[in-house]
């Protein structure tokens, strides 16, 4: 730019000098002509250069620059420069971009870019062969519009890269797909979506073998533990008889059988609980009878070793499926009952939070559980002290139960617990479950 300015002040004072110099030797009126005629033509040949940047700044064509002399061939020359510089760049670019996409389109999973109204903005072809989308009428449309999943809507909205959401879909039931969404830059989301078909018949396959197996077992061990019952009883009847040394091996015998009961009962229910020809049904529970129903059970269980007490109002309740919210709630009693010691304290409750969501929460003075073991305590068989456990009576699934129970009623279960302390287990059932009535709490010990 310096250089540019002193070339054209350097034309001008020489234009002005040749006229001055005329004006002596030939006189004013050659001096003046002199002056005006350079002047002009410097003003005219600058106006042109100016015009010819303008026209080619309107539609820039590398190959048509115009051709200029002196400062004006340098300063089309850098613009040519510059202009080539970002073609390379924006070349760069677009290659970039393009190769972006091939890799996005070679991906096996579907992979599909919504904006902060989760809105389509690209998709990639798997994508469009998960959801059923068409090649060009959806971009600009909401997803939750186009492809029919229940609670889509509330899954997009959750934001949560570690939660997943596995549907059918309509247009090729045959199919068993996952999603999981992943938020980025300004509200934008990617909604992955994986087709688990294999993952999910080889499942399928698992939960039916267990399922048919564990009924298979159920009727010879009923008849066997009846048996043992009854001479279980006979003998406890019969103290001066010469069967009486056999009293301790039947009493062991009954109480494997109820065990072996029990966890065919839980395969039972989990297998059930896991396939999907099996809806949770949408019934309203009162929370007030079910949990009297299961404070009574807890202290029965107790045996007044424990201090139980009980915290919710007076009408409260939610919409579920009333054996397996029994069966989820029952099951942590249960368990805070069995690893609290004699004397500790057991709180149970049920309340709104500030969401207006139902939470359903145990509290003990128990072992607690260490962190370590904190996230895995829902897996199946999975035991914090095997020991301990045995004793105790459990079979390892009562959390898997609750797990699934949770998800069935898209809840959310959390756990805190200190070693030596106690645990805390609180389910966090969604807003559009429960009743909204305010109440006055009520204490039952």
């Amino acid at each position: 730019m310096i250089s540019f300015t002193l070339t054209l002040v350097f034309k001008y004072l020489l234009v002005l000098g040749l006229a001055v110099s005329l004006w002596f030797w030939k006189g004013e009126t050659a001096g003046w002509l002199t002056a005006c005629l350079g002047l002009a033509f410097l003003y005219f040949i600058n106006i042109r250069q100016l015009f010819r940047l303008e026209r080619w700044l309107k539609k820039p064509e590398i190959d048509d620059l115009p051709d200029a002399w002196g400062v004006w061939g340098k300063v089309f020359s850098g613009i040519y420069a510059a202009l080539r510089q970002e073609i390379k760049k924006s070349n760069k670019g677009i290659k970039d971009l393009e190769l972006f996409i091939l890799a996005a389109q070679a991906m096996p999973n579907g992979v599909t870019m919504l904006d902060s109204s989760d809105q389509l903005i690209w998709y990639n072809d798997k994508a469009r062969e998960h959801l059923g989308l068409k090649n060009q009428g959806d971009h600009g449309l909401r997803i939750t519009n186009l492809v029919r999943v229940p609670r889509l809507a509330v899954f997009l909205q959750r934001h949560n890269p570690q939660e997943t959401l596995d549907y059918r879909p309509i247009h090729n039931p045959n199919q068993y797909l996952s999603l999981n969404v992943i938020p980025f830059a300004d509200g934008r989301k990617l909604l992955v979506s994986y087709d688990v078909t294999s993952i999910e018949r080889a499942d399928t396959m698992r939960r039916d073998f267990i399922a048919n197996v564990s009924h298979e077992l159920r009727t010879p061990l009923t008849v066997i533990h009846g048996y043992i019952e009854h001479m279980y009883d006979d003998k406890a009847q019969d103290q001066g008889t010469k069967l009486n040394p056999w009293r301790r091996p039947i009493h062991l015998m009954m109480t494997q059988s109820n065990r072996m009961l029990k966890l065919v009962d839980d395969l039972l229910m989990l297998s059930r609980l896991e396939s999907g020809d099996h809806p949770a049904r949408e019934e309203w529970v009162g929370m007030p009878s079910l949990l009297s129903i299961l404070l009574d059970d807890a202290k029965a269980l107790s045996q007044d070793r424990h201090t139980i007490e009980m915290e919710l109002p007076q009408q409260a309740g939610m919409t579920g499926a009333m054996d397996e919210l029994s069966s989820a709630f029952g099951n942590l009693i249960s368990n805070a009952v069995r690893y609290t010691p004699a004397g500790g304290k057991i709180l149970i409750s049920w309340m709104q939070n500030e969401h207006g969501c139902g939470v359903f929460k145990v509290q003990d003075t128990g072992i607690g559980i260490a962190a370590e073991h904190i996230p895995r305590l829902t897996e199946r068989f999975y035991r914090v002290d095997r020991g301990r456990s045995r004793e105790t009576g459990g079979t390892g699934l009562g959390l898997a139960i609750i797990k699934h129970v949770v998800m069935r009623h898209q809840a959310t279960l959390k756990i805190e617990s200190t070693l030596g302390e106690g645990s805390i287990f609180s389910i966090e059932f969604p807003y559009w479950r429960t009743d909204h009535q305010q109440q006055n709490p009520l204490l039952v010990a």
